[in-house]
């Protein structure tokens, strides 16, 4: 199946809208193929405030209206006790507001960026898009993340080599307690590692120290400039670690 054959059997739907690689090419292929696809990005403590601005950017530059929706995550105990499968929570308080929305909107079809390099199995993320009958248009077309970001560069997408980027709560070890002040602190120390050029990272939490974790290609720079970068994350963690096995 091609994109195309799949947006003739689908010409109406909402797309859960993220920004990133995939979903930004889902939209422009959508728009390409003329189907009436309207995107939804959600607003919450999870989602540093560069990517929404992102969202609205790309969006902006398609020509498309991007509805965002504000979503309290760390309302729900099930989310803030970080377990396992913390993302099937956090995913069914998502795809609920969209879903809601959408059909308030007149889009019953709801659609998400997932592509044929994710892995299918039991992921609890995964779980969460088959309850709610989430179609993955890529995925169902066997686009790997490879050919997308090909794609995404003949169609002069900016995305085309934006690095992978998976939400806040994923830098806090499982079984401690998300706090809203927790995600600002790594929030924080992210957005001033963009400060200084650094575009493919993680900040994750170890024990209330940073771990910063690097292509390997880029540890030596780290490693010369160790003195700017705790003086930069200094106001969000006193203490700094570079992981050496890179990302």
């Amino acid at each position: 199946m091609e994109l195309r054959d799949f947006f003739q059997e689908h010409p109406k739907a909402a797309l859960a809208f993220s920004g990133g690689v995939d979903s930004t090419y889902l939209l422009r292929a959508a728009l390409d193929c003329g189907a009436d696809v309207k995107p939804y990005c959600v607003s919450s403590a999870f989602q540093p405030a560069f990517e929404k601005a992102e969202a609205e950017a790309l969006c902006a530059r398609m020509g498309v209206e991007l509805t965002v929706l504000p979503v309290d995550v760390l309302s729900d105990p099930a989310v803030t006790a970080n377990p396992p499968d913390r993302c099937y929570h956090c995913k069914i308080h998502i795809l609920t507001a969209i879903r809601e929305r959408a059909a308030q909107d007149g889009y019953t079809v709801l659609l998400d960026g997932s592509n044929a390099s994710d892995d299918a199995g039991d992921r609890p993320g995964m779980r969460a898009l088959r309850e709610f009958g989430v179609l993955s248009p890529l995925r169902l077309c066997g686009l790997t993340k490879d050919e997308i970001r090909r794609r995404s560069r003949e169609a002069s997408l900016p995305t085309w080599d934006k690095p992978a980027y998976a939400c806040l709560a994923t830098r806090v070890p499982t079984g401690t307690e998300i706090t809203k002040e927790l995600l600002a602190r790594v929030e924080g120390a992210e957005t001033a590692l963009l400060g200084l050029g650094y575009r493919d990272f993680r900040v994750r939490v170890f024990h209330d120290a940073a771990r910063l974790q690097l292509p390997k290609a880029e540890l030596t720079r780290a490693a010369g400039e160790a003195e700017k970068l705790r003086g930069a994350l200094a106001p969000c963690f006193t203490t700094v670690l570079l992981d050496l096995e890179g990302r």
